[in-house]
């Protein structure tokens, strides 16, 4: 489960990279932007409005896992900074390397950390990670012997 600054690191690990999901290409300053709801059926996600407006630190990327579930993206023109050409995500999971990821860019304020509907989608992010782990437990323990 990555929060924030956890594709800003380990720049020469590309196994890390593809797992995060993407790596950290820079930021402009803390602003309002809209984000907005792609997967409503996740955990994360089904607590959100559609459109979500807050304020943030809101990473623009580089080599971004295209094997990527993407929750949430950015509405680029919502804000002055972004450099994705309008395909911005911010919440994404999918399986590697025999488990699941989970990756929030939001997380950066202090009242993130006072936001329901923050505190809600990182739960809910623990949940998808957490979902697999547990998938992958029934499955070995279903098994019957030869």
């Amino acid at each position: 489960m990555g929060i924030h600054s956890a594709t800003d690191t380990e720049y020469d690990w590309i196994w890390y990279a593809n797992m995060v999901g993407g790596q950290f290409a820079s930021h402009p300053a803390i602003q309002a932007a809209k984000l907005m709801v792609v997967d409503k059926t996740q955990s994360s996600t089904q607590s959100l409005p559609e459109v979500w407006n807050r304020t943030d630190e809101w990473y623009n990327f580089k080599r971004l896992n295209k094997d990527v579930k993407v929750l949430l993206k950015i509405d680029e023109t919502s804000y002055k900074g972004g450099s994705l050409d309008g395909d911005h995500p911010m919440a994404w999971y999918h399986d590697y390397d025999g488990g699941r990821a989970f990756y929030t860019e939001l997380g950066h304020t202090e009242e993130s950390y006072k936001d329901s509907f923050y505190l809600k989608h990182i739960l809910g992010g623990w949940i998808i990670r957490k979902r697999d782990r547990n998938t992958r437990l029934m499955k070995r323990n279903s098994r019957k012997p030869f």
